[in-house]
């Protein structure tokens, strides 16, 4: 039974899974064969059984026909006007998103989801469109065709000969919630072909002479029927995984190579399609060669456009350096668990002069435990084509005097050699040993093969007879001169490829030790700008490009910071203003990657990306990107880690303040119910002996003495004075609170604020002994002398309240330094240590019965710590000598000019 039991992890993210579907639209492709089998007219119909359902239907775009049956169904529904876009002197008519997102109806019809739209359009294909609607939470509905799956493209194109340039990536098909096959005979919709109700009789006549034979029809109806039966095997398989997650496992792991040639698209869908059949994994490898760099643009591209294919498909992408190809797949299919490696064969014929093994013998060899599949190439031969640029080599004097003093220390090696008898043979092997030096210590190969040539002509000027000219005697002098050259040449070439190959990796390290350093960072980062800070740095070090952040402030993003190294205020305008912020809102608002070198508002200056977890968008960064260069494979691929790594310290400090927020809600909470408990309980006293004493007076004045009322005279404005204390403690609490605390800061005499104090304590104060002492002449200090009243008056009232009748009680004052000190004394039975922790914190009250029976709200003490400090001063509490409390605090002094 415990084998039974779903995957806890599998389970949450199925939860997670669930929550986000329902926050977004639901879609519905009605999938054909080919074009006229009906599927706008089955999405049209559909659409009027909605409405009758009562569901709002608005057809957002249809693609507009002469078929007087499907114009006939657009009658009753409500249309969204067009966009018009000019291109090329030409207006076009696309799909207005804005506006379908305005209108925001609870279904919309979009038709040709394989649409590629105008280039002013803010995506590149409509599907991107739809998208955003989904998100917006609008259901659409759609058409498509087969031959329009990236995956079958090459399929498509080997039977009908035709190749289709608008396609949409498989997962967008694949992630449909439902999809519904339109079919229709081969015959009957020739027959339709054949009457006009597809295309004119000219369009007709074209069509069925090339793709609408017959036998494209077949092969393509049972193609669209078996990835309708491929789709719904992939549902019943994801929800088998669901329900039992311990029964299934990824097994197959599919590798290709990723290259420039015309046929590595075709690769890339095959292994796109045997990754889906054998529900495995799939990667896509890239060997950057250091010949990298001289493709022609037209390579560039293709190999740009074959990395995007295979993401799109699925593929993970890694990359790998070197030289050898062969061997980079092999050694990575090794180290990786590859099962199986798919790779395109060459047609490329073996000349006489090029009989080495071929790329495929090679990979077989070097990997003999691996499945290895070829995909036919029935193209012509392909050559990569490099750029053959006349380099144009500017000696570095430098580099020239490290190459002049390796070729002078090996001749004088081989001088001292020839003067003790060594043969030519070695001093040969001295002139190698030297090119290989400076192959290694210098920068270029130019100064290789300018040192293998030196070196064989002071070679021959030094130690060939006749020596000092560039003669020689023997005839077999010119072999050992081709020899030397050569395995100079080589041996400095090999040390040449060693350095780029030590390069690369050091490239390589250095880009991941920035990973890592990223996550070290990001871990001590104590708040969200610091984050932020430490993210845009590192990506800045990992790129050197110039980084724009904006962070997430509610709906809105916050204001952007530019970094980088140094920053030029004009460029930093340039590539943040209005357009480019746009662009950035609308990644933060749709939580998707767009900008420069995407199809979703390519023509930005800069590569959006958001930093997001699965609910929400944390902040944007931007790239800024050159013109026609893209981020490397690898670049890429650490930049998501890196917005991984800060996602998840965002995440982490957004619940650390969310806990924050929730405690000190709690807190609040506690307060008001302390506050609460205290105001119904401990005012109940004072009210009552008011309300009591009241009563006595009004029914019985005229029965009792006077000395009597004046007791309960007395008693009742003891009592109004104590809730005059508490309404002033708990008003100065809510401003400071508040913040609305004003200071009204002014020089005061201090022997005058204790004065006026002592004249607003409670009236028992006349059964203490009250003494004021203040050391020195005219003791001023600057204050808000209505606050600093209370503060004196809260911490008598306390010795008055919490000391026996007759006690003494000490008012001091004395200047200390730049400060004055006011301390009161008492000489009670004084504050345990364990109390003294707690009494400044606010509903605080020490566990004693007062005199009155009245326990006090702990709000005094608490005052007296805030104000004192709002002056910049300081409040304690210790033990008197030889008995009682003595609470101290501090005021800034001012100096008094007698003279004036």
């Amino acid at each position: 039974m415990l084998d039974k039991r779903p995957n806890p992890d599998a389970l949450l993210k199925q939860i997670t899974t669930e929550d986000s579907q329902k926050k977004i639209g639901k879609l519905k492709v009605f999938f054909g064969y080919a074009a006229g089998v009906g599927k706008t007219f089955a999405m049209l119909d559909a659409a009027h059984t909605a409405k009758k359902e009562g569901i709002d239907v608005v057809a957002g775009y249809i693609e507009p026909h002469t078929r007087p049956e499907t114009l006939a169904l657009l009658e009753g529904l409500e249309m969204l006007k067009p966009l018009n876009v000019v291109h090329k002197g030409i207006t076009l008519k696309e799909f207005n998103l804005d506006d379908a997102i305005k209108r925001n109806p609870e279904l919309i019809l979009v038709d040709e989801l394989a649409h590629t739209n105008a280039e002013d359009c803010r995506h590149r294909k409509r599907y991107q469109d739809i998208e955003e609607l989904l998100k917006a939470g609008i259901n659409v509905y759609t058409t498509v065709n087969v031959q329009h799956l990236e995956s079958l493209n090459d399929i498509v194109a080997s039977i009908t000969g035709v190749i289709v340039r608008e396609r949409i990536p498989d997962s967008v098909f694949d992630r449909a919630d439902q999809v519904e096959l339109v079919d229709i005979e081969p015959d009957d919709l020739i027959e339709r072909l054949n009457k006009g109700k597809i295309y004119k009789e000219k369009q007709a006549k074209k069509a069925l002479d090339h793709f609408f034979t017959r036998e494209n029809l077949g092969a393509l109806r049972e193609i669209a029927m078996r990835r309708t039966a491929d789709r719904l095997n992939k549902v019943v398989e994801k929800n088998k995984t669901c329900a039992h997650s311990g029964e299934y496992f990824i097994a197959e792991h599919i590798l290709i190579c990723l290259s420039s040639s015309p046929s590595n698209a075709k690769v890339i869908r095959t292994a796109a399609r045997m990754a889906d059949a054998f529900h495995g994994s799939f990667t896509a490898l890239f060997v950057e060669t250091p010949n990298r760099q001289e493709l022609s643009r037209e390579n560039k591209i293709r190999l740009q456009e074959n990395l995007k294919l295979a993401e799109q498909l699925g593929a993970r992408i890694a990359t790998v350096y070197g030289e050898d190809v062969p061997y980079q797949i092999a050694e990575y299919a090794k180290v990786s668990g590859i099962s199986k490696i798919i790779i395109g064969r060459s047609n490329n014929k073996k000349s006489w002069f090029n009989r080495k093994a071929s790329f495929v013998e090679r990979l077989t060899s070097l990997a003999p435990n691996i499945d290895i599949y070829i995909i036919p190439d029935s193209r012509a031969p392909y050559l990569v084509k490099q750029v053959k640029r006349l380099k144009v080599y500017r000696l570095s004097v430098v580099e020239l005097v490290k190459s002049l003093s390796v070729l002078g220390v090996a001749t004088c090696i081989g001088l001292w050699f020839a003067h003790i008898g060594f043969s030519e043979e070695n001093i040969i092997t001295i002139y190698i040993l030297g090119a290989l030096m400076t192959a290694m210590i210098t920068r270029g190969r130019i100064y290789s093969i300018l040192s293998s040539f030196a070196s064989l002509l002071v070679f021959n000027f030094f130690f060939i007879e006749p020596k000092f000219t560039l003669y020689s005697y023997d005839a077999g002098y010119a072999v050992t001169f081709a020899v030397m050259f050569i395995a100079g040449f080589i041996t400095s070439n090999l040390a040449i490829r060693v350095k780029e190959q030590a390069r690369q990796s050091a490239l390589k390290a250095y880009r991941t030790e920035i990973l890592l350093e990223t996550s070290q960072k990001l871990q001590r980062a104590r708040n969200k700008e610091e984050i932020y800070s430490e993210v845009a740095h590192q990506i800045n070090k990992l790129l050197s490009r110039m980084i724009i952040l904006y962070p997430g402030n509610g709906d809105v993003l916050g204001p952007p910071t530019v970094f980088a190294n140094p920053i030029n205020n004009n460029e930093a305008d340039y590539y943040t203003n209005t357009d480019e912020r746009a662009v950035a809102q609308w990644v933060y608002k749709n939580n998707k990657h767009a900008g420069a070198t995407t199809n979703t508002l390519p023509g930005a200056k800069c590569l959006y990306l958001a930093i997001r977890n699965q609910n929400m968008v944390f902040c944007v960064v931007g790239i800024v990107m050159e013109k026609d260069k893209t981020l490397g494979a690898f670049e890429k691929n650490l930049l998501i880690a890196m917005l991984g790594e800060c996602a998840l310290a965002l995440e982490k400090d957004y619940i650390t303040e969310t806990k924050n927020q929730v405690e000190m809600e709690a807190q609040r909470e506690q307060l008001r119910s302390n506050l609460l408990r205290a105001i119904s309980h401990d005012l109940r006293t004072p009210l009552t002996s008011i309300s009591g004493n009241a009563g006595i007076l009004l029914s019985n004045s005229d029965v009792l003495d006077e000395m009597k009322k004046q007791q309960l005279y007395g008693d009742i404005y003891e009592d109004s004075m104590w809730l005059i204390n508490l309404v002033e403690n708990l008003l100065s609490i809510t401003r400071i609170d508040n913040g609305t605390l004003n200071l009204k800061i002014h020089p005061e005499l201090i022997d005058e604020v204790i004065q006026e104090a002592l004249a607003h304590i409670t009236r028992r104060s006349s059964e203490h002994c009250i003494t004021v002492d203040v050391q020195g002449d005219l003791l001023m200090a600057k204050m808000d002398s209505r606050l600093v009243i209370q503060v004196i008056i809260n911490i008598v009232n306390n010795a008055v309240k919490y000391t026996k009748v007759g006690s003494h009680i000490h008012i001091m004052a004395k200047p200390l330094g730049d400060k004055v000190l006011v301390e009161i004394g008492d000489d009670g039975e004084g504050i345990s240590d364990k109390d003294k922790e707690k009494l400044f914190d606010m509903f605080f009250t020490v566990d004693k019965n007062s005199g009155d029976g009245r326990r006090g709200l702990g709000l005094g003490l608490s005052l007296c710590k805030s104000i004192v400090h709002a002056h910049g001063g300081t409040i304690y509490v210790k033990d008197n000598k030889p008995k009682g409390t003595l609470f101290g605090f501090t005021l800034q002094a001012e100096e008094v000019n007698v003279d004036e």
